[in-house]
């Protein structure tokens, strides 16, 4: 359940989610420690909490399937993703898109992969993963999302 996070399929599957850690995770470290005594350890928790969280899906999917394996951090990655998402849905992300059009757009997009399974990428771990950053960040303080996204939003609404 855990060491899959370690090991990638190629090069660039390993520098593709690296850097999307690289970019967000550094936010949300920085987040973190700004708003929270702890900001390293709960960077962590979301981290290696969201490599344990992605792998729940496709565990039950593929449970009685022996040659099933998976690879990769892209659960955890997306975590992060999607707790930066939570905490500043004005970011522009990918192509100038702001991140709260991101976000659905890359869930719906997920949820649509998985249900085909003709790919050898793990569609549900990435959404998952998208899951507990979103839920990890809403557990931490619900008054922030509340009080910060909604505002946000409106804003971009605007």
């Amino acid at each position: 359940m855990f060491s899959h996070a370690f090991i990638h399929a190629d090069w660039m599957h390993l520098i593709f989610n690296m850097y999307t850690l690289y970019i967000f995770g550094r936010f949300i470290e920085a987040y973190f420690t700004k708003y929270y005594n702890q900001g390293s350890l709960y960077y962590l928790i979301l981290y290696f909490g969201g490599i344990l969280f992605s792998c729940v899906p496709s565990m039950i999917k593929h449970k009685n399937n022996d040659l099933y394996f998976s690879l990769g951090a892209s659960g955890a990655v997306s975590a992060v993703l999607f707790s930066t998402i939570i905490i500043r849905p004005d970011l522009q992300f990918f192509f100038g898109i702001p991140a709260v059009i991101f976000g659905p757009l890359y869930l719906l997009y997920e949820y649509l992969m998985g249900k085909q399974s003709q790919s050898r990428i793990a569609h549900d771990a990435h959404f998952a993963g998208a899951l507990f950053g979103i839920i990890f960040t809403l557990m931490l303080d619900f008054n922030y999302f509340i009080n910060n996204f909604i505002i946000q939003v409106k804003l971009l609404i605007n």
